[in-house]
């Protein structure tokens, strides 16, 4: 069975690529009219090329699919849509016209994609004597050097003539077989995935370069399988849409499939899928694997060639897969980055883009006249990072030099609070799925993530350091409530979640609450709790104090004493008194009805039960029967009853009071 690779071509235009496709396959790939009439190439066009193994070994050869691209600079949008997955390239440029200006700047973009493996063709060589091609060929070597071309080889060729025609395909089966690779793994072109485009082979993933309708099959989405395989009757999710749709069928170079992966140029038809929803720059993907993002962090590299650096909030065109989208630029470490330098920046987008971590992408002016840089994804899903902010930088940094257990720390680092996921670590620290499960069960191992059980059966799991920042929140909380109400032995949970509000997460601070509780600094119940090493500050002489308070309130009943009755017996402490009586209602044996009016707790359930009762069984009650019925006075009974209105257990109508809230609890 051959192996898959997707060739691509470069060159500036009228300088022969389309010719030479069509000398090597036999196929055309100008498919628009418009490119028929004018002569040039304007979108990406097709073919495919079948190549033995070099020297005549008896081993499965190459299908190679080839991907046109244009050469005009006013379809250098479409000429990147097409380098997106390609494997190696011809560089072409006409003996009859040397360098040229997209020559130069399809190179640049080459280089700024990553691309490792190419040859070099001089077309149009009758046209020209020997001294001529001789000098052309100079120009180039002079051209590529110190690029990922310095050492290819210069093919002379004619397109006309056929020169040249089978040393090239020669030249091209050579390159083809420096591949290393699986049946179902892509050979990536830039040296940081390769790595991980052989781990994450499971994982599908296609961006879109073109779609259109058959009859009777529906819509078709075109494009070169970046990672993973797909089979008839999948599932995959449509990005950034985030629908998931099915399989319907598959063709690769126009042959019926069952399976396509990586370095596979596929037709996919798509059930239950609107032709005019589909649009260049969408992505097909495993469902889960990728996320659209307005934020992405990336390194950033200013081309040398730039006469001015780029500056911080500069607009600018974003190409990355197939996708060209609007954004702007954050410079994070530096106010500009100068020509021939590096930058650490954040992308903020228009619209929403679908990226993976250690993506190639491109810049151009907002005007599209202009290749500004490119570089690599480090964050494809980001949250904005302040300008400057060391540790985050220090982190950023690590996320490209890390090995893939830093790179799955630091995912779960920025993750915070929310925690992360399988498919976070495979598209964000370039792991493959199986990879990622035993990165994350050996980090576990070694204390550097915890998994924190939710309610519900469910769980999340976090760096270490988050686990301790939220433990150092939470201690810190209860330090500050301790710090206001020092006589107080225990604060209410809900009172300390208060403080965490912006934690997002409530069910995460409970849990952690009850893990502090276990590793015991914690104190308290599932109603209060306390700082194990705070100790209130109440004296013996305030602790009898409170117990006589306390024992006051119930002996009284329904008419209770003032609290500044208790002044005389509290006497240096008298100043105390409104802290004790804090403390009492914190701990539950008070109830503080309004003003400095107060009940016991066993007291203030007592009333509750019996106008609970009492209004079960009439029309209403006035507040003098309700005086009767507590045996109390009309001081009392009428902000008793406005007690009983605020805590929903009765609600006024006129003169009386009937039962309110459902479900009001009564002890």
């Amino acid at each position: 069975m051959p192996r898959d690779l997707i060739l691509g071509t470069a060159g500036h235009i009228d300088h022969g690529k389309t010719s030479l496709v069509k000398a090597l396959t036999g196929i055309d790939c100008d498919r628009l009219p418009e490119e028929k009439a004018r002569g040039i190439t304007i979108d990406i066009g097709f073919a495919t090329l079948d190549l033995p193994s070099p020297g005549g070994r008896e081993e499965p050869g190459y299908r190679l699919g080839i991907v046109d691209v244009p050469g005009h600079e006013r379809f250098i949008k479409n000429m990147l849509a097409g380098a997106t997955g390609i494997d190696l390239v011809v560089l072409i440029v006409a003996a009859d016209d040397s360098i040229m200006p997209q020559t130069r700047e399809h190179l640049e973009i080459l280089k700024l994609l990553g691309l490792r493996h190419g040859v070099i063709a001089l077309t149009k060589c009758d046209l020209v004597d020997e001294t001529t091609r001789e000098v052309v060929e100079l120009e180039i070597r002079d051209l590529v050097q110190g690029s990922f071309l310095e050492n290819a080889p210069i093919i002379r060729t004619s397109a006309h003539t056929g020169l040249g025609i089978d040393e090239l395909k020669s030249a091209i089966a050579a390159i083809c077989d420096t591949f290393s690779r699986s049946p179902s793994a892509g050979a990536r072109a830039p040296a940081a995935l390769a790595e991980g485009d052989r781990l994450n082979a499971n994982w599908f993933r296609l961006p879109i370069d073109r779609s259109f309708t058959v009859p009777g099959h529906g819509t078709i989405v075109t494009g070169s399988v970046l990672a993973g395989s797909v089979r008839v009757g999948d599932e995959v999710e449509w990005l950034p849409k985030g629908r998931i749709v099915r399989v319907r069928s598959m063709q690769n170079h126009d042959q019926p499939v069952e399976e396509v992966h990586r370095g596979m140029r596929a037709a996919i038809n798509l059930a239950g899928v609107d032709h005019h929803d589909v649009i260049r720059g969408q992505e097909i993907a495993t469902p889960g694997y990728l996320k659209p993002s307005r934020v992405v962090t990336v390194r950033l590299h200013c081309l040398r060639e730039m006469k001015r650096p780029i500056k911080h909030r500069l607009p600018v065109r974003f190409h990355v897969g197939t996708s060209e989208i609007m954004g702007a630029v954050s410079l994070l470490d530096c106010d500009t980055i100068e020509p021939g330098g590096w930058g650490l920046a954040q992308i903020f987008f228009e619209e929403p883009a679908t990226t993976t971590w250690g993506q190639p992408f491109v810049i151009r002016g907002s005007s599209a006249t202009l290749t500004i840089g490119g570089g690599q994804v480090l964050q494809p899903v980001a949250k904005k990072i302040r300008r400057r902010h060391l540790e985050s930088l220090q982190r950023i940094e690590q996320l490209w030099t890390g090995d893939p257990k830093q790179r799955a720390l630091l995912v779960a680092w920025f993750g915070g609070y929310t925690g992360f996921t399988q498919a976070d670590l495979v598209r964000d620290a370039n792991l493959a799925p199986a990879q990622a499960l035993e990165i994350i069960q050996t980090l576990r191992d070694e204390k550097r993530l915890v998994t924190v059980m939710l309610q519900a059966g469910r769980q999340v799991t976090l760096h270490a350091d988050v686990v301790s920042e939220l433990d150092e929140r939470i201690l810190s909380a209860l330090g500050r409530l301790h710090e206001e109400f020092p006589l107080m032995t225990s604060h209410d949970r809900q009172k300390v979640q208060a403080q965490l509000d912006y934690i997002g997460d409530d069910a995460l601070i409970h849990a952690e609450v009850e893990r502090l509780l276990k590793t015991k600094r914690l104190t308290g119940d599932l109603r209060r709790i306390a700082r194990a090493d705070f100790k209130p500050k109440l004296s013996a002489n305030l602790r009898k104090l409170k117990d006589k308070v306390v024992e006051a309130y119930h002996a009284a009943g329904f008419q209770p004493p003032e609290p500044s009755s208790f002044a005389a017996q509290a006497g240096g402490n008298a100043a105390n008194l409104k802290d004790l009586f804090d403390v009492c209602v914190a701990e539950g044996f008070l109830v503080h009805v309004t003003g400095e009016t107060y009940l016991h707790g066993e007291v203030e359930a007592d009333m509750r039960k019996r106008v609970s009762d009492r209004l079960a069984t009439g029309p209403g009650a006035t507040v003098a029967e309700i005086r009767d019925l507590l045996g109390t006075t009309r001081k009392f009974a009428v902000p008793f009853c406005e007690y009983l209105d605020r805590i929903g257990l009765t609600k006024r109508e006129g003169d009386l009071r009937v039962s309110g809230t459902p479900g009001a609890v009564v002890n």
